[in-house]
């Protein structure tokens, strides 16, 4: 067996293990035990909650599209194995179809006796858990789930995908400028193109078009307030912390207040990961000397947030918050109110735009302000443009650059060395499609229908150029996500928030702002270091902070 074989051997025990006699009597003791029979079904696609089964004897397929003429069995289970997926545990909707092959008993464990055993058993939770977060990689490469089905000149189109693929929702993209079996679907539907994009999801049904919100909302995914209380409603659940934003700041600061006993809810206004779950290779993350891309980080740390019994909601965006004594009320945009013992902000960065003339003509039509498979797919084999010299641009070319045709780094500075760390600096400089442009910017955008050719003006001679692409993926520094914050908390003159001794009291504490019980983490954070493992250190650290205030503030 060869290097590679014997990896890919390795990942699939590690997502289809077989549990031991210990292990099966852990389940045994909590769970329900059932005689099946060929062809019970034990949970079915479209279902919104399941229970983890566990074989005792007999077979269970798992089954995509069932019972259509595209069904097909993906895996099949045998004694000691457990059927089940990451969404037992998040409450998405189902995906696929688990039908018993033949006679035989099984164990069902509810989604809560699962996270007790996740949380009592060491051995038992790695084991599970890296199963889910293997199984959740396998079906994203599948071509399981959602089926959307849009033009790739829609902006719609575009939204839609980035927000399941930054959610890491399996789903299949048909386009409809190069699949002929998207027009078909179209046509048995009855659906017009200009009402596209269209989901179809587990079970057949339909969506036109729909708002991320109400997309979310229809698959399962958390979007609202702990019990939904509306605006002014005179019982409100109160968490102990609330986290808002879901970066790698906000998922370490759920994950620590859980794991420690606090009633933690994070939400956040986009999908969870924030803009480090758009990145398509971290290198230098504590750890991971092979790297991981931002959704995988993103996705293992949901998963370990919700596993110790963090709620993370998406997408779900604060408006606004106030004062109600030593509690903090925050609105979201659906009117849902939170409250709050303690707030941790980690609401990030967006990146800043081009200033160009015509950037919205071409925004999602050629202009990307991320670089994930889903753009990649939009321009592969052509050339296209990378603006910016931090981390993220240099990580984009790299990505991008497997796929392309030509990558044109534009830089403002004569070169990366004070903006870019030294292992992607290399990077760029080995690779053959990538060329560098120092002191460079963007003056203009080209092309009829979408993006095709990007100009260029050189700083200091005022030369110009032109630049075929197929698209312009912008990274070129960040403005802080604090709009909504008001005056609650005192902010530097760009908007970020200021903490510590930068807010005027040489005693304050590092990450604590300038009102009692509310504390910043992360890229929103005046003054703070703009890396993942920095956000991850802050939003830990800001979790003591806030053990100290509710025991200070509410005795404890």
């Amino acid at each position: 067996m060869g290097e590679l074989d014997e990896v890919i051997a390795a990942e699939r025990r590690g997502a289809y293990p077989e549990l031991t006699d210990e292990q099966l009597e852990v389940f045994t003791r909590v769970g329900t035990r059932r005689a099946v029979t060929a062809g019970d079904v034990l949970f079915s696609a479209g279902d919104r909650g399941y229970d983890l089964v566990v074989i005792v004897s007999g077979r269970v397929a798992v089954v995509d599209a069932a019972g259509t003429p595209d069904e097909r069995v993906l895996v099949e289970h045998g004694p000691r194995r457990f059927v089940g997926e990451l969404n037992l545990l998040t409450g998405q909707a189902v995906y696929l179809t688990a039908i018993a092959r033949e006679a035989g008993e099984v164990v069902l464990v509810p989604a809560s006796a699962l996270r007790e055993v996740l949380a009592q058993e060491p051995t038992l939770s790695e084991i599970v858990m890296r199963a889910f977060l293997l199984r959740r990689a396998i079906l994203l490469g599948a071509g399981v789930g959602l089926r959307v089905v849009g033009s790739r000149f829609s902006s719609d189109t575009r939204r839609i995908l980035e927000f399941l693929a930054r959610a890491r929702v399996p789903s299949t993209w048909l386009d409809l400028e190069g699949e002929q079996g998207a027009e078909l679907l179209l046509q048995h539907a009855g659906v017009a193109p200009e009402q596209t994009p269209m989901i179809i999801r587990q079970g057949g049904d339909l969506l036109l078009n729909p708002s991320n919100a109400a997309l979310a909302a229809s698959i399962g995914l958390d979007t609202g307030a702990p019990a939904g209380h509306p605006a002014g409603s005179a019982e409100e659940d109160v968490v102990d912390l609330l986290v808002v934003g879901c970066g790698p700041g906000g998922l370490a600061a759920a994950v620590y207040g859980a794991s420690e006993g606090l009633h933690t809810l994070a939400v956040d206004a986009v999908a969870v990961g924030g803009q480090a779950g758009t990145s398509t290779r971290i290198e230098n993350y504590l750890g991971f000397p092979a790297g991981l891309s931002g959704s995988e980080l993103a996705s293992r740390a949901t998963v370990q947030a919700q596993k110790f019994g963090a709620r993370l909601t998406s997408p779900c965006e604060a408006v606004s918050v106030e004062a109600q004594g030593d509690l903090h009320v925050v609105t979201l945009t659906s009117g849902d109110r939170i409250t709050a013992r303690s707030l941790v902000l980690a609401t990030g960065a967006t990146y800043r735009k081009l200033d160009v003339a015509n950037l919205e003509r071409y925004e999602s039509l050629g202009v990307y302000y991320a670089a994930t498979h889903v753009e990649a797919r939009a321009c592969d084999g052509l050339p296209v443009v990378v603006v910016g010299g931090g981390n993220s641009a240099g990580q984009a070319a790299v990505f991008l650059a497997e796929r392309v045709e030509q990558v044109h780094l534009l830089i403002r500075r004569e070169d990366l060395a004070a903006t870019m760390s030294r292992y992607l600096i290399d990077q760029l400089d080995r690779h053959p499609r990538i060329r560098v442009h120092a002191r460079t910017e963007v003056s203009g955008l080209l092309g009829d229908h979408r993006l095709e050719a990007v100009e260029v003006v050189r700083r200091g001679s005022g030369g110009r150029e032109r630049l075929t692409a197929a698209a312009a993926f912008v990274f070129i520094g960040a403005r802080p996500r604090t709009a909504w914050l008001g005056d609650y908390v005192a902010l530097d003159p760009d908007g970020f928030v200021l903490t510590g001794p930068d807010t005027g009291d040489p005693t304050r504490a590092h990450l604590a702002t300038t009102r009692p019980g509310v504390f910043a983490a992360g890229d929103v954070r005046s003054g703070s270091t703009k890396r993942v493992a920095a956000a991850v250190g802050e939003g830990s650290m800001a979790v003591s902070l806030v053990h100290r205030h509710l025991d200070a503030t509410f005795a404890r």
